[in-house]
């Protein structure tokens, strides 16, 4: 185990990476070394998680958690970050807050944050509205610890917006690197990111946003397919397409399910509703209309089920890079005939890659955790060195 340690932390050390005291909101704001020490700091992690060694860096301290949305993987990822580097987390219920009686962004980020390191925070119901949110608690923070409210300044990690994933398309990235022996042999890898038929509507757009935002990083080439009128925020798409040209891969969007996973290394089909459906969602959402709200869920669900062929079979998984790509999903899906009579992927298919996609979900606690470290600490490869020299037991007996 210290061999590879001691190779994480040599490489560490030979990066330019800027996240000490910088919140971690979109991936696309970050430098490539930015992410590599995300991974890197995850990979150290996990590595010590499973050799019994305490990575414990907190004596003290607590990590808030704030999900304006449902959530079962990040809410218990995040919990588990904390944990694991000696941080408790303490729930922000906005409905027995303050926050229901009229309180500010300003006051309710500074009252929470008196002893806290960290702010967990989930916003993707409303566009433009979840990034916005996180952003305005982050200037409140800012202005706290400036005035001497705060003694320390508590980071940010985006748990979903409206516009990115980060805690998820890292997740899924270190499951490609580790999948495929190392981040460089990435480039080159097609990876198929396609929209799926779901008996459902109004899931975010975050996840392929994140997916599209990140791969595009580190040349691979990337398929975005959608039926026609389910596009992306278009300044996301066109973002992805620019980061490809300049890293050595390639974006392109394609018509069709079956011409985005010919001969891809990786598939990953997930339902999400349109751009236009989300925007008309959230003014409705915002003015409470719910004979509103009603009458949009029914068009679209009559929309979605115009595409029920976009479905991810066995027959659609042949067209894959030997027949085997590689299947990712966030969890949960829709699974034909068990979660629901259509869905987004066919069950054996499901079956057949059920022990990769729990592998995929278990690197989110890593990555982050691996944000918490790298905001706390400007050289977190000497922290991993101390952990590794103390070899503190985390089972003692």
């Amino acid at each position: 185990m210290s061999k590879k340690i001691n190779t994480i932390i040599s490489q560490l050390k030979k990066l330019k990476a800027e996240n000490y005291r910088r919140d971690f909101l979109l991936t696309w704001e970050k430098s490539t070394d930015d992410l590599q020490q995300i991974f890197l700091v995850a990979e150290a992690l996990r590595q010590l998680r499973e050799k019994n060694v305490s990575t414990r860096c907190f004596d003290s301290g607590l990590a808030i958690s704030n999900f304006r949305d449902n959530s079962t993987r990040t809410r218990f990822s995040f919990a588990s970050a904390a944990n694991l580097l000696g941080l408790e987390v303490q729930d922000l219920d906005e409905k027995t807050s303050q926050i229901a009686h009229g309180e500010t962004v300003r006051e309710t980020a500074n009252m929470i944050s008196f002893m806290a390191d960290f702010i967990g925070i989930r916003d993707d119901m409303f566009l433009g509205e979840g990034d916005k949110y996180q952003r305005e608690v982050g200037k409140a923070l800012d202005e706290g610890y400036m005035e001497g409210v705060l003694e320390q300044r508590p980071g940010i990690i985006n748990l979903q917006s409206d516009v990115d994933h980060p805690t998820q398309s890292m997740s899924d990235m270190l499951h490609l690197i580790t999948h495929f022996g190392g981040i460089e042999n990435l480039k080159g890898k097609k990876i198929a990111m396609t929209w799926a038929y779901s008996p459902s509507y109004g899931k975010p757009l975050s996840v392929p946003q994140g997916v599209i935002g990140l791969m595009t990083r580190f040349g691979m080439h990337v398929d975005l397919a959608y039926p026609k009128g389910y596009n992306l925020i278009p300044e996301i798409e066109k973002l992805a397409a620019q980061q490809a040209k300049i890293n050595g891969g390639s974006f392109r969007k394609v018509s069709g399910m079956d011409d985005a996973f010919q001969n891809a290394d990786v598939v990953y089909p997930k339902s999400w509703a349109p751009f236009s459906v989300m925007q008309e969602r959230t003014n409705l959402l915002l003015n409470k209309d719910i004979k509103g709200l009603d009458a949009l869920e029914k068009r679209c669900l009559e929309n979605n089920a115009k595409h029920t062929d976009w479905e991810c079979t066995e027959e659609k998984m042949k067209l894959t890079k030997n027949g085997d790509a590689l299947y990712l999903h966030c969890l949960p899906a829709d699974i034909s005939s068990v979660s629901c009579k259509q869905g987004e992927v066919q069950a054996s298919v499901f079956e057949r890659y059920k022990v990769p996609l729990f592998k995929q979900a278990s690197y989110k606690p890593y990555i982050i955790a691996a944000m918490m470290m790298n905001y706390q600490f400007s050289h977190p490869e000497k922290v991993i060195q101390k952990m590794l020299e103390r070899d503190n037991k985390r089972i003692q007996f």
